[in-house]
């Protein structure tokens, strides 16, 4: 039995042999350049990770993340919803909202390039085409002009799809941000007036000592329910893109 380890370790030593003079050979693309292929693993890995934010903020994500975030703060609530459910509910709205341009970028774009109908740079032209469109139909003319003239090569630009992707994708995300404050301060109105009566009544009382916030919480949550405001609320966001 003590001869079974010594044939074992022979056999390996006897394969180890062949096995050290087979080549392993890797194929690095054209020129077979280590940078090169280096580089361009970088640029992909780079883009995978930057095409998921690239493409939420090209959409209607931004207005309706910031309108739900001040929603939050005007009902006086600190972390309910929490932020994973008020992200997932953005995402699903903008889902709602942007399927119609999701869909023409696939058929105009994506589906010809998955088929080798069309060139790349063609793909890109035709997919980014519905969301230029979008942003541009969205965008403040005065923010767009201000953006511009930030540029000098690029002033005297005007608003349309076809402006340089540099200035229309800013100029969209800041007139989206505006818009959603303009919201955010109609939000707040019916819950800042709880707020009041609410502190009021507790000095009118004598309760000083009391914080009115804790006090309004119950009222401003009832108010919102009995209003149904989170049907309200979406609804009038969704109506906004149509």
């Amino acid at each position: 039995m003590r001869l079974l380890p010594l044939l074992y370790a022979a056999m390996l030593i006897g394969f180890a042999g062949p096995a050290g003079a087979q080549e392993f050979s890797l194929d690095l693309g054209a020129g077979n350049s280590v940078t090169a292929a280096s580089l361009q693993l970088i640029a992909l890995i780079t883009l995978l990770s930057l095409a998921p934010g690239i493409a939420i903020m090209i959409t209607c994500f931004p207005f309706l993340v910031t309108v739900l975030s001040i929603l939050r703060q005007a009902v006086g609530l600190q972390q309910s919803p929490p932020n994973m459910l008020i992200v997932s509910l953005a995402l699903f709205l903008t889902y709602f909202v942007m399927e119609p341009t999701f869909t023409a970028a696939w058929d105009n774009g994506l589906q010809p390039l998955i088929e080798e109908q069309i060139d790349l740079d063609v793909a890109v032209e035709r997919t980014l085409e519905p969301f230029r469109g979008f942003m541009a139909g969205r965008t403040d003319s005065e923010t767009f002009v201000n953006m511009a003239d930030l540029r000098p090569d690029s002033i005297g630009t005007t608003l349309a799809p076809e402006a340089p992707l540099s200035i229309l994708i800013p100029s969209f995300m800041l007139s989206e941000v505006a818009r959603a404050f303009q919201v955010g301060f109609l939000i707040f109105l019916p819950f800042l007036i709880i707020d009041l009566v609410v502190a009021a009544v507790l000095m009118s009382m004598g309760m000083m000592m009391v914080p009115p916030a804790i006090v309004s919480l119950p009222f401003k949550l009832a108010f919102f329910v009995v209003a149904d405001g989170w049907s309200l609320l979406a609804g009038a966001l969704v109506r906004s893109y149509f």
